[in-house]
């Protein structure tokens, strides 16, 4: 394996003031993926080599701090396992070569070149300062991934092939197990427009707000180790589609406003008993409106019967009614808009096809300021997250998402976001 010494990542922005309201702003960039080689390989053999030891079940122990330690090819560790838990040894590399065994997964980028991934950025922005303190601007923004690190399982088989099929589970490799070839080999793309409008502070008011729309594509939903849904190589494309952290549509916006009474106010500001229970109040918050992320619809792969690719449902509706149902006996999509594979294919719907329940949420706080002298000022704060304690539900879990289950499409977790109240002093000085 070899790596490129000649990776140019130039960088370019521009800024341009058309008047005293209006900037034009642009920019372009290139980063290389910092990712570290030895992450995605550490934990693969022949780099680490493991051994379990179970007991019978959980309430029973492996064995006796007394008893032998087990056969297995081990360094000295002493007669028994109150010594320690017996040392694996490593494989015996003398030779050069080192038979992997068909059971053990194995990740190699190959030989050759590696394709060390760069992200590309690049944006316009227009920015236009507006009555009332307020600037506002809207943006395009995008990002492309080249050379994006995943894996290709190599041993995949075809459909109707099973175990059989494997290209490697034949003599002298006899390997049943992922055997990934890990690479530079994928894309990913990001577009979006985003506006902002944001109030400084002034006479007591601030407030920020935002608003994107976006979306994003990829083969895959990580960068650095993750695996395809299909490694069949006739149907490789079929992976590339929205990405399943997309959130097409997302809103928020923050504000703090201090009460305009008590000293240097505009309200009782003359001292006395009105400026000490009126002044020093402020209330702030932000409010919160996205999209849920998207998710693949699974079917039983008993009749494909293929290794290391996922069966999907097919699609027998051409619109997938959206029903918002919660909790057991509930879909929240229309389950009869799936059925089952039974032949040796591929199910008709696609990767990603679904998007699980959005998030409303709002974050509240009430602040009181207390002058004790010129330095010194106390801050007594009451914050409440998630104000309105709305459940924000979890995407159908994995085995709901899959036709054959009895509680298919149905939602039946939440989010650990539920109402908390947090109340704290703060004293500046």
């Amino acid at each position: 394996m070899t790596t490129s010494k000649k990776l140019f990542a130039p960088r370019f922005g521009l800024a341009y003031q058309i008047n005293q309201e209006t900037v034009v702003r642009a920019g372009f960039g290139i980063t290389y993926d910092p990712l570290p080689l030895a992450r995605p390989l550490r934990g693969f053999y022949p780099l680490t080599v493991g051994s379990n030891f179970v007991g019978a079940n959980g309430f029973v122990p492996f064995g006796a701090l007394s008893s032998s330690p087990p056969v297995v090819p081990v360094l000295p560790s002493g007669p028994s396992l109150a010594f320690g838990i017996p040392q694996i040894c490593c494989p015996d590399i003398s030779s050069g070569v080192i038979t992997v065994p068909g059971a053990a997964s194995v990740r190699s980028p190959g030989s050759g070149l590696l394709k060390r991934g760069y992200i590309e950025s690049w944006n316009f922005t227009l920015e236009r300062r507006l009555p009332g303190s307020f600037v506002t601007s809207i943006a395009y923004v995008g990002t492309q991934t080249v050379h994006q690190f995943a894996d290709l399982n190599v041993n995949a088989s075809l459909p109707g092939t099973g175990a059989a099929g494997q290209p490697f589970n034949i003599a002298p490799f006899n390997r049943g197990a992922d055997t990934n070839y890990w690479q530079g080999w994928l894309n990913a793309n990001y577009h979006s427009l985003q506006v902002a409008a944001n109030r400084r502070f002034s006479n007591g008011l601030m407030i920020k707000g935002a608003y994107t729309y976006s979306r994003a594509i990829d083969w895959t939903d990580d960068d650095g180790w993750a695996g395809l849904t299909w490694n069949d190589p006739n149907i490789l494309k079929r992976n590339r589609a929205e990405a399943g952290y997309n959130i097409p549509h997302i809103f928020n916006v923050a504000y703090v406003y201090e009460l305009p009474a008590g000293k240097d106010k505009k309200w009782a500001n003359s001292g006395g008993l009105a400026s000490a229970i009126l002044g020093g109040w402020q209330v702030n918050g932000m409010f919160s409106s996205f999209q849920g992320v998207p998710f693949t619809v699974t079917a039983s792969g008993a009749s494909l019967n293929s290794r290391f690719n996922t069966q999907t449902a097919d699609q027998v509706k051409p619109v997938v009614k959206k029903l918002g149902g919660i909790g057991p006996g509930q879909p929240f999509y229309d389950p009869t808009a799936f059925a089952a594979v039974t032949g040796v294919r591929y199910g008709t719907s696609g990767r990603n096809l679904l998007r699980g329940p959005g998030v409303v949420n709002l974050d509240f706080g009430l602040f009181r300021h207390f002058k004790l002298t010129e330095r010194l000022e106390l801050q007594l704060r009451a914050e409440a997250f998630n104000f309105f304690n709305t459940p924000h539900f979890n995407n159908p879990s994995t085995g709901n998402r899959n036709r054959s289950s009895a509680s298919f499409l149905q939602i039946t977790s939440a989010r650990n976001d539920e109402r908390q109240f947090r109340f704290a002093l703060r004293l500046a000085f």
